[in-house]
């Protein structure tokens, strides 16, 4: 399976790389691609791992891809997604995911910041606790990125679900609740 990673790049997204880091892929953290180049790209790979900030809209440009405006995945990119295995880690990329028919795992609203712990009404939220909910998430998933998606959700669901009761962290506890799989 040809894999490809769309990771802008992000001092507040950096947890995330470990999760493809001595992964056999493709990796776009920055580039000068149009969306034209972004879609032959995605069409020349079978799973298509997307992470980020973002929004219900798609994937945002943090600034690195120039040509692309301010979506690197957005609906028009869909139609070539729904040929794809896709993981989606962004804020509120179900509402994505879901309203473009798109098949595979992906976050709800994804807490990965203290402002954003904040905002959701976390109980008593730390950067600490953030920072360590981040830091398991991304293990948890790299531990498992290579397994098949069904396999890969139950997994990531089950374990970062028992990591979030276990430490009582409120942000992963947040987070597991909002982990979907689109079969």
């Amino acid at each position: 399976m040809k894999t490809l990673v769309i990771h802008p790049l992000d001092r507040s997204t950096e947890f995330l790389s470990p999760i493809y880091a001595g992964l056999d892929c493709t990796v776009l953290n920055e580039g000068t691609h149009t969306k034209k180049e972004l879609i032959e790209v995605i069409e020349a790979h079978d799973r298509i791992i997307m992470m980020g900030h973002g929004s219900p809209m798609g994937l945002f440009n943090t600034g690195t891809f120039r040509k692309m405006g301010a979506y690197l995945i957005d609906d028009t990119m869909a139609e070539v997604l729904r040929t794809k295995e896709c993981i989606a880690i962004w804020c509120n990329a179900d509402r994505y995911m879901e309203f473009n028919e798109l098949k595979g795992f992906y976050s709800g609203m994804f807490i990965s910041e203290y402002g954003e712990a904040r905002f959701c009404r976390i109980n008593k939220p730390t950067q600490e606790l953030v920072t360590e909910s981040n830091d398991t998430f991304a293990q948890i998933m790299s531990d498992n990125i290579e397994f098949p998606i069904f396999m890969l959700s139950d997994n990531v669901r089950k374990f970062y679900t028992t990591y979030a009761l276990v430490t009582k962290n409120q942000t992963a506890e947040y987070n597991s609740t909002r982990l979907y799989l689109r079969e």
